[in-house]
């Protein structure tokens, strides 16, 4: 079923400005292809997947810089089986222009492959800003975590910021995507309250069908009950639909106020794929300044 063409509020539109994509290794031909939608200067966040080596995202990154975007490597702590790896990974980021700006996370392998148990631990090390790391982005979970508790997280999430700032390296947060706009301004809320002043890219999925945007929920942990499901304009009933984030940032800029939640930008998982979302995005910004 063809996705129906976005039609966003104008301020739903202006939080589009400087929005981020994600893509895995494997996309540069369809980021090739999908370059000319996307604004020079974009940052494109390069996922680490176990299933992929360092070499295809290196070649990501690369692809990424010479098509005049900012590569934004992920980098995965617990993956991470040595020092020596880590240190080779972020000189061979270095070699391609790509370790100005990183996104760090624990990962997702429940037992570390190496001597990092969390994305504190590689801060630590002083790896980041000896390799001239500018900027590095680390995970916020306005949903919780399934294996987290909260408390455990909003420590953790200014643990990181701190350290970072202490190494010179300026923080940010980037959000896991959600489908309650109300509960994402409540974590905003809650974040600047504690006092993590960082700008945050709120996590979005692209458009794709339903039952995959479920699927991507119930493996991160996220709550898809109907009451949720409803507000992000997603149907039950319909599980073979395609489904964009409108709704949701409709409510969530109607909602968005600078001065309790700070800066915000958006951050757009592509799980219907990078194309459908590079497009997406650039009929939404379309349609918020025609409104």
């Amino acid at each position: 079923m063809p996705l129906t063409a976005p039609a966003v509020t104008p301020a739903a539109a202006a939080l589009l400005e400087g929005f981020s994509l994600e893509m895995t290794g494997r996309d540069v031909p369809v980021l090739e292809e999908t370059a000319a939608a996307v604004p020079p200067g974009t940052r494109l966040n390069i996922t680490y997947l176990g299933t992929e080596g360092a070499a295809l995202r290196l070649d990501a990154a690369r692809a990424a810089r010479e098509l005049g975007l900012v590569p934004v490597p992920h980098l995965a702590a617990r993956r991470m089986r040595s020092r020596a790896e880590l240190d080779e990974f972020l000189t061979a980021l270095a070699g391609v222009g790509a370790a100005q700006e990183l996104l760090l996370v624990g990962g997702d392998p429940g037992t570390p492959e190496g001597p990092f148990p969390d994305a504190l631990s590689v801060i630590h090390t002083g790896l980041l800003a000896e390799h001239g790391v500018q900027s590095v982005a680390v995970a916020g979970y306005p949903g919780g975590h399934p294996g987290i508790d909260d408390d455990a997280l909003w420590s953790a999430l200014t643990g990181k910021t701190t350290a970072l700032r202490r190494q010179g390296i300026e923080p940010a947060v980037t959000t896991q995507f959600g489908f309650d706009p109300a509960g994402v301004l409540r974590w905003l809320a809650e974040a600047r309250d504690r006092g993590v002043d960082a700008p945050v890219r709120v996590g979005v999925p692209g458009p794709a069908g339903v039952r995959r945007l479920l699927g991507y929920a119930r493996r991160f942990g996220i709550s898809t009950s109907a009451g949720i499901v409803q507000k992000y304009g997603l149907s039950l009933t319909q599980l073979l639909g395609t489904a964009g984030p409108d709704r949701f940032l409709d409510a969530f800029a109607a909602g968005h106020d600078p001065a309790v939640h700070g800066p915000v930008r958006l951050h757009l998982y592509a799980f219907g794929g990078l194309a459908a979302t590079a497009q997406w995005v650039r009929d939404a910004r379309k349609s918020g300044v025609a409104r």
